[in-house]
């Protein structure tokens, strides 16, 4: 098998997204795969405006979506993130799987049904370390939902 390709969208806006998305590249880069994180790959630095910027970054997160297996999506509940919400909704669009990981401190907040219902399976933060990428096993979000 070839190695898997996987984007792993999240915001990384807070201390607490930073410790989430750190925490899940961790996991997936210890797992062996090939991974494409927006937060390791900010194009800030080569581009002169922030038009420039803006049109970068889009086609760059676009370009890693198309090239992924698997989108990894990290979800903190509610409304989250829109940018984030964009690349699960685009990955669904183009029928790649999105596994969303909840990882909201809130679980009040809930989940947004175009997020759960529009992703291949939920796990959490904990449960990505053995997730069965192979297998893709799919699993409901159990949760309180809007």
């Amino acid at each position: 098998m070839s190695k898997l390709k996987i984007y792993l969208a999240s915001p990384f806006f807070n201390e607490y997204e930073l410790s989430c998305v750190k925490r899940a590249e961790e996991i997936l880069f210890s797992r062996g795969f090939s991974v494409f994180s927006p937060r390791l790959n900010e194009v800030r630095g080569e581009v002169s405006s922030q038009q420039a910027w803006s049109k970068e970054t889009f086609h760059n997160d676009r370009r890693f979506i198309d090239w992924a297996d698997v989108v990894v999506m990290l979800y903190h509940g509610g409304y989250s993130d829109s940018g984030t919400a964009w690349e699960a909704g685009y990955a669904c669009g183009i029928h790649k799987p999105v596994i969303v990981v909840h990882v909201g401190k809130d679980p009040e907040n809930g989940s947004n049904l175009m997020v759960h219902e529009g992703c291949h399976t939920n796990i959490t933060l904990e449960e990505l370390a053995d997730y069965d990428f192979e297998m893709m096993p799919a699993k409901p979000y159990k949760g309180k939902m809007f």
